[in-house]
């Protein structure tokens, strides 16, 4: 399979991120990339960026070293009615945005409260893709998710990061494949993503891939395949 875009990666702006934004994407061009999103962190992660940081994309090209350039977020889920930590005035500035839960900034809840974060941040109009859902210590109802991305067309993403043995989200795989199983059921497309703080991990789906091919997922439903098919799901330019 080849994959031509990378939709989740992260800058030394993160906080926690170890590349520049030329150096990722400078290692996505020289990799064939023929897309690179941007979604560095949002303002209640710790490290996180401010307000001004995201009001200002209108100063980065939408292409560089011949790599289509589309800058996001990646929020954070900030309670259980699905809040997130920017501003309409930010988000509406941006080409998309992920919406992830992450333990500096939302408590571990039950299985009802983390799905139902979940399933609020999927009705905002702003996120465009489900960041790293699987994540053991936020148990989810995958059924409810998946039904709330076909009502939404919210893109449901298979995070390479969080598959990692030596990952922080160990036992993710388990909802994960869930997660496919019923994407594949019900014929939903699914995006794969690097989260990579590391330019050199930009466009490496190997984890996931795994995954895919041990449920069967079908290659035409994952969107990493074409930039018209990503910008199709996601309604961005």
């Amino acid at each position: 399979m080849k994959f031509v875009l990378d939709a989740h990666t992260h800058t030394i702006a993160s906080g926690h991120a170890y590349s520049t934004l030329l150096e990722n994407i400078k290692f996505a061009a020289d990799s064939g990339l023929e897309l690179l999103g941007v979604t560095d962190h949002a303002p209640a992660m710790k490290g996180g960026l401010s307000h001004a940081y995201f009001i200002n994309f209108g100063t980065i090209p939408r292409e560089i070293m011949g790599v289509q350039v589309r800058m996001g977020a990646e929020l954070n889920i900030i309670d259980y009615d699905g809040g997130v930590d920017l501003d309409e005035t930010c988000l509406e500035r941006m080409d998309y945005a992920i919406a992830s839960l992450h333990p500096p900034c939302i408590p571990f809840g039950t299985l009802e409260q983390n799905t139902n974060a979940i399933l609020r941040v999927m009705e905002n109009p702003f996120v465009k893709i489900l960041g790293h859902p699987g994540d053991p210590r936020y148990p989810i109802d995958c059924a409810a998710i998946v039904d709330k991305a076909e009502e939404t067309g919210t893109v449901i993403e298979i995070n390479d990061a969080s598959l990692k043995p030596d990952g922080f989200r160990k036992g993710s795989e388990v909802y994960m494949a869930e997660i496919l199983r019923l994407c594949k059921k019900k014929g939903l497309p699914i995006i794969l993503a690097s989260d990579a703080h590391f330019a050199p991990f930009i466009g490496h789906f190997d984890n996931a891939l795994k995954l895919i091919e041990e449920t069967g997922f079908p290659e035409e439903l994952i969107i990493n395949r074409s930039v018209d098919m990503f910008k199709s799901c996601l309604k961005i330019d």
